[in-house]
């Protein structure tokens, strides 16, 4: 007979949320004599719950064939969907689409009316979304969200509101998706769920944080999912997924070195997961605004082998380490292969920087023109304020600097109030180039010095290396301070050359020749071209 005292402590230490002890006593109550169905059941949760995914798949698939055993038909295929969503969060498709084709199949010989049927819908509904297809997932989100009502489940009803929010979100109807995702979360927080759906719901939330750029939210609900893991020491799932996000909304606030560790510590306890990816890939991130180059690499590396692809970090680690041509042929295959807009948004900054740095003014102001669009449909501040720096460079390399100037202050003051200190200084040395346009030598050096204490404080080293390369031309005779673009367009000017035909030897536009002249003018201090011909004869150029 079952040691009743261990399986009654292991009962009450499910209940008080610990869940290591209720694993162990669970399980040594086992082995004593074979626990019934329920206890199986949450012995399978307790593993779960503890990061023993193989021991909760096989305490779940035990507990369906005690529930079959005992005639329990309902029980039997709650347990099988719940064996084949534990399998689908791991990766292994067939395998979980076969145990939820035998729950239904459970079901449909007996005709059997429940709130199973419920929580068969959701897979069908993610594969919804993942094939493209939002409509069709709010749809059976919304079944599911009717069953759920009609057999007052709380936890299917949280999973299914939360579910139609991130539907909503991809059709482009965001406040609706926000206002559920908060719906679903005031559930959670009142305690009016499960576990083992509180921290599903909590990460699904926070992914559509991220979806919909909404920084604030993030951060509270960050803290949140961090405070409810506090709760249960025990816990290992959710634990490494709380990490990732935390190490996302820390790197955004300028607090790298937490972010650094977080990042490192997802990486540890995802490492099985496909989730491991986006761990992987944010520690790239890292790695990479602090000029650690190889180890960026390598970060990019091993998300690129669990499924994340590492854009669009790795196009611009190209662009750090000065090879503009790959970094912009890398930006312009991500952004031919991204359709979906959520994505695009986030490649699209990146884009601009990297286009202009290749000179490549027509594709850039494209870029930056599709980010404003989306950012206007968002409403969300971080990606307003993307954008707005965006079309500041853009409109700088136009020659524009008065509404290069507007969009400048603009995205640094929305950068201040998000608390995003990178960007902020990033933003800071194009409002230094437009003070050098307009002749503003304090307010170019008050920008500069704003831009260095930033970078000094998040040992952000290439943005420093930018600056000293920005001073060392200053020092240097107009010469040094041409571009080596610039060098070569001054070169076929002096040679006669027409700005079309400049155009077309150097395989850029006219227009992009024409703002090339304009800089050369200014940088040597002449006003024409036989101006700048007799200063390259005269500095031996020619």
């Amino acid at each position: 007979m079952t040691d009743l005292a261990t399986l009654q402590r292991g009962r009450k230490s499910f209940e008080q949320r610990a869940w290591a002890e209720s694993y162990r006593l669970l399980q040594a109550a086992d082995r004593d004599a074979t626990l019934d169905a329920d206890d199986l059941e949450h012995l399978a949760i307790a593993a779960y719950l503890v990061g023993r995914d193989d021991d909760c798949e096989a305490y779940t698939a035990r507990a369906h064939q005690a529930f079959l055993d005992r005639g329990d038909c309902e029980g039997a295929a709650r347990a099988a969907f719940w064996l084949g969503f534990a399998l689908m969060g791991r990766g292994a498709v067939a395998p979980a689409s076969g145990w939820f084709a035998r729950a239904g199949r459970l079901l449909d010989e007996e005709q059997l009316d429940c709130v199973v049927r419920g929580y068969l819908l959701i897979p069908v509904a993610i594969t919804s979304i993942a094939q493209g297809d939002p409509s069709a997932a709010l749809a059976t989100f919304s079944q599911a969200a009717e069953i759920a009502r009609r057999f007052a489940d709380g936890d299917l009803a949280s999973v299914v509101c939360h579910g139609r929010g991130r539907a909503l979100i991809r059709l482009g109807r965001i406040a609706e998706g926000v206002a559920l995702l908060d719906e679903a979360m005031a559930s959670v927080i009142a305690g009016a769920v499960t576990p083992l759906v509180a921290g599903d719901v909590y990460c699904s939330v926070l992914a559509g944080c991220q979806e919909t750029f909404d920084l604030r939210r993030a951060y509270e609900w960050t803290a949140s999912l961090a405070q409810w893991c506090a709760t249960q020491p025990d816990l290992v799932r959710y634990r490494g997924e709380c990490l990732h996000y935390r190490a996302e909304v820390l790197q955004l606030r300028g607090q790298w070195n937490d972010a650094a560790r977080d990042a490192q510590g997802a990486c540890e306890l995802l490492i099985s997961r496909p989730a491991a990816g986006a761990a992987f890939y944010r520690r790239g991130e890292i790695h990479r605004l602090r000029g650690e180059f190889a180890k960026a690499e390598e970060a990019y590396t091993r998300a690129h082998d669990r499924g994340r692809k590492p854009q669009p970090g790795l196009s611009l680690l190209r662009l750090a380490q000065g090879q503009i041509e790959a970094a912009a042929a890398s930006i312009r295959s991500v952004l031919l292969d991204t359709q979906e807009q959520i994505g695009r948004a986030r490649m699209l900054p990146a884009a601009v920087e990297i286009l202009l740095a290749a000179d490549d003014l027509e594709a850039a102001r494209a870029a930056s023109a599709e980010l404003s669009h989306i950012a206007h449909a968002f409403g969300a501040p971080l990606l307003a304020a993307a954008a707005a720096h965006a079309a500041g460079a853009v409109r700088l390399r136009d020659g524009d600097v008065e509404a290069a100037s507007t969009s400048l202050r603009q995205a640094c003051e929305t950068w201040r109030e998000l608390e995003m200190p990178y960007e902020e200084a990033q933003t800071s040395l194009l409002l230094a180039a437009v003070c050098e346009k307009r002749g503003d030598r304090d307010g170019r050096r008050l920008e500069i010095d704003a831009a260095r204490r930033i970078f000094t404080q998040l040992r952000a080293e290439p943005g420093l290396a930018r600056i000293a390369e920005q001073s060392a031309r200053d020092s240097q005779s107009p010469i040094g301070r041409l571009s080596e673009r610039e060098a070569q367009v001054l070169r076929l000017l002096a040679a006669g050359k027409t700005n079309r035909a400049i155009a077309d030897q150097l395989f850029i536009s006219d227009k992009t020749v024409a703002r090339h002249v304009s800089n050369i003018f200014d940088k040597l201090g002449v006003s024409s071209r036989t101006g700048a011909t007799a200063w390259a004869f005269q500095h031996n150029l020619i």
